[in-house]
This record gives C-alpha cells, structure tokens and sequence, in this order.
C-alpha cells in the first residue's frame, strides 16, 4: 500500500510492495521552481529514502502540466550568506550524490525542463521524458554565467552539445526526440504514460538486490572523479564488498520465492 510523508513543497510517497519511492516536485503554479525550502526538503527526503531499507529505487517528477522545473525560483529570495566566500549551491542539496544517496534514481521529465532543472537531469541515473518534452538553459539569456549546469550536463552529452545548450540560451529549445538522439535521454514516451513507465523502470530495478544496484550506483559515480586506474582498483574493492551480499539477497529473494508459491497437485 503506497503511503505519503508530509512536506510543503514536495510530495514524498512509498509503494512498500514494489520499494519504490517517488518524489514530486509540486510548486506547479511557479513552474516548479525550487526556492530554499524546496531545496531543503529535497534534500531531507534524500535522506529519508536513503535510510529507508525497504525501498531501493527512487522516480523523480513533477506537478503540472506546463513545466518539470524552471530552476532556481528568481521572485523570491534564495537566502545567501552576506559573505561571498560562504555561497552555497542549491545543487548540493538536490543532488542525491551530494547526500550520499547510491539509490538507483529514475527521473521522468515532461514540459519545460530548464536552467537550475539540470540539477535534477544530471544527477539521476535514468532520465526518461515525454513527447512534450523540452529542454533549454536561460542562464545567459539573462547576462547570468552558466556555470554550474554544464559540468554535470558534460557528463552526459559531452562538451559540444553541453556548451550549445548553455550558450544559446532561451532561443534553442531541445525536443524530446533531439535529446534522444544526444543521450540527454534514454527513452521517450507520451505524456499519459510518463509516471507510469517510470514506476516500472523502477520497480524492475527494486525488484533485484539492492547491495548490488546501489553498489553500482556507487562504484560509477565515484569513477567520474577518479583516474581510470585509480577507478578500476577502487572499483575492484567494490565488487569483494559488494558481491558476497548481493548473492546473499538473490539468495533470500529465491528462498521467498519458493516460500509463497503455490502448490501444485
């Protein structure tokens, strides 16, 4: 039975049979941009999730119709120091990297997806969108330097297509069929169908042991940040850690199994 935490600016709900958990942005009428307490509650859910040992996959999505996330919320107030040296970027708190969350995250795009929305594109491990889909960077349209975005988006879709984007600003908009082709995306489907494929994306991936798809979360995460030798050595570290309880969980799942299914005569 899918249960519901509280919060202001998110919806938090737990499908306890497939251990999926799914995260709403709802700030619909703001086009789902996020402001400080957004960001904080985020961040507090990437925990709770983190924590929650009987869910291993997370969808991330968003309320509305028009937009997926117009990014930082600009008419308000985000709060920073008044010492320039103590800035804080909100990425840190959306990013479920930033809090140490190796969760297998399924991020279903629809709408605008634009600015500070990378945030949440770039730090997901299956980014999914529909039709209506489209996806641009105002940050230099409104003399701001794009910073930050692009160093995540590189990742994805390589330096041409990453500084396309953050230098045309609002006058290119990407279609749900060019970040296909680019890798922005993996899978395109029509608006209607959205939440629900990406449910079953994550709950196939919940259904298989968590020790391993979180410990390969983990190992190619942390490889973007290593030398390739210094990765494949930390990386083999992993696998003595992480496969002996991997196969101990497929073992318990098949034991489950065998339990509950039913006899025949």
């Amino acid at each position: 039975m899918p249960m519901t935490a509280a919060f202001e600016t998110i919806l938090l709900d737990f499908d306890r049979t497939d251990h999926v958990a799914t995260i709403t942005l709802n700030r619909p009428d703001q086009l789902n941009a996020f402001n400080r307490t957004m960001c904080e509650e985020v961040a507090a859910a990437w925990r709770i999730v983190k924590n929650d040992n009987a869910i291993n996959a997370v969808v991330l999505r968003a309320a509305g119709e028009r937009a997926f996330s117009a990014g930082l919320d600009i008419k308000t107030p985000y709060g920073q120091p008044q010492n320039v040296w103590n800035h804080e970027d909100p990425g840190e708190l959306l990013s479920p990297k930033w809090q140490k969350m190796w969760k297998p995250v399924i991020c279903a795009v629809h709408g605008m997806c634009t600015a500070g929305a990378f945030y949440f594109v770039n730090e997901s491990d299956v980014v999914i969108c529909s039709s209506d889909a489209t996806f641009f960077d105002s940050h230099v349209s409104a003399g701001l330097v794009c910073a930050l975005e692009p160093i995540g988006l590189m990742r994805k879709i390589g330096l041409g297509e990453s500084l396309r984007i953050a230098l045309m600003g609002n006058d290119e908009r990407v279609s749900a069929d060019t970040a296909l082709r680019i890798g922005l995306v993996s899978e395109v489907v029509e608006p209607d169908d959205l939440w629900s494929r990406a449910h079953e994306i994550a709950a196939t991936i919940a259904a298989k042991p968590p020790s391993a798809t979180q410990g390969t979360v983990k190992a190619i995460w942390e490889s973007l940040d290593k030398p390739y030798r210094v990765a494949m050595e930390q990386n083999l570290i992993y696998t003595r850690l992480g496969n002996p309880l991997g196969q101990a969980e497929l073992a318990e799942q098949e034991r489950d199994a065998t339990r509950v299914a039913p006899k025949v005569r």
